[in-house]
């Protein structure tokens, strides 16, 4: 059966190949394979494991009762292989929420008892398939989670594959559909922790867009164009399209964010978002390397950044999660 988990507002399903094969999806049992062959059952995956009526909680006005189906693992050992499906039947690279919230399902089954490595595959032409992100269980604040190390992050138009996009002072970008929503929206950093972001810096918490108004058709639907890949979104200026934060300064080493995700769309949090957003305000000179706080609708993220002098040599995500029952 899936089994629901909530990781900062992210809600997932964990479901075993297995089981998607004996309701009738006919899923690989290779995750490599699963990947290509996506669009002959992620679809049907989500519309039989994510439907409205799957979840017995539901906190969030989206066409879909949770965030996403993590397929997986298609072995009994670790490392872990799985698939992170989008409620679109679209492949993500990487999430945050999502591998804390198969680690823990991994943890519960008694199939990890100790750090291992988890592999996604995707199907996505301007990234390495599989994406690995080695995992530690940890404590952090009393709370019970996992450090997932994401890696060294990479900045620019070109790490994302964002085209005709202008540079402005320190590097920033200048993305011009984000400015035409907002004039408040122009200053953007593009970030690659794994998956691509856009993250849009704002001088004042009040030009954050909220969950609420990014529901709305007409806001969602610009919103969509920008962030979601061709058919459902156009491409521009990321032909695979991007993650979008928008990211405000806040008191100490913390910022506060909103999130709209590719092949989703608002969320309560997204860990990868969290750490996109950290290494934006690091070069910004916002924070200082160390433990950045992200908060976000849905909980405060614990990033940690490792520097060397004007380089950002790796980002960590800490998140925990729970069951839905």
């Amino acid at each position: 059966m899936t089994r629901f988990y909530d990781a900062r507002g992210n809600i997932y399903g964990v479901v075993s190949p297995a089981y998607l094969r004996s309701r009738g999806i006919d899923v690989p049992d290779h995750a490599g394979l699963a990947a290509h062959a996506r669009t002959a059952w992620a679809a049907s995956a989500i519309a039989s494991e994510c439907g409205w009526g799957a979840l017995p909680h539901a906190t969030d006005a989206k066409a879909h009762r949770c965030d996403g189906l993590l397929v997986g693992p298609f072995q009994s050992a670790p490392p872990f292989d799985l698939l992170i499906v989008n409620t679109d039947g679209t492949l993500a690279e990487r999430s945050g929420n999502g591998l804390t919230i198969f680690a823990q399902a991994m943890t519960d089954s008694g199939l990890m008892t100790q750090g291992c490595e988890l592999r996604v595959h995707h199907d996505k032409r301007d990234a390495t398939s599989p994406v690995a992100t080695p995992v530690e269980p940890a404590v952090v604040d009393h709370v019970s989670g996992f450090w997932l190390a994401l890696g060294r992050p990479a900045f620019g138009p070109a790490a994302v594959g964002a085209q005709g996009i202008d540079t402005i002072e320190r590097a920033f970008s200048h993305v011009p559909v984000l400015a035409q929503i907002n004039a408040h929206w122009a200053r953007s950093q593009f970030v690659r922790v794994g998956n691509p972001h856009c993250v849009t810096l704002l001088e004042h918490v009040d030009a954050l867009p909220d969950n609420q108004s990014m529901h709305q058709a007409a806001l969602f639907e610009r919103l969509q164009a920008i962030a979601f890949a061709p058919p459902a979104g156009r491409g521009q200026p990321c032909v695979a399209g991007v993650n979008l934060q928008w990211a405000a300064r806040s008191s100490g080493n913390s910022v506060i964010a909103r999130v709209f995700e590719r092949g989703e769309g608002p969320t309560a949090s997204s860990g990868t978002s969290a750490s996109a957003v950290a290494s934006a305000a690091w070069r910004a000179g916002w924070v200082e390397s160390g433990e950045v706080a992200v908060v976000m609708p849905g909980g405060t993220a614990p990033v940690l950044l490792q520097s060397e002098g004007e380089t950002l040599l790796s980002v960590s995500l800490f998140g925990a999660a729970r069951l839905q029952v």
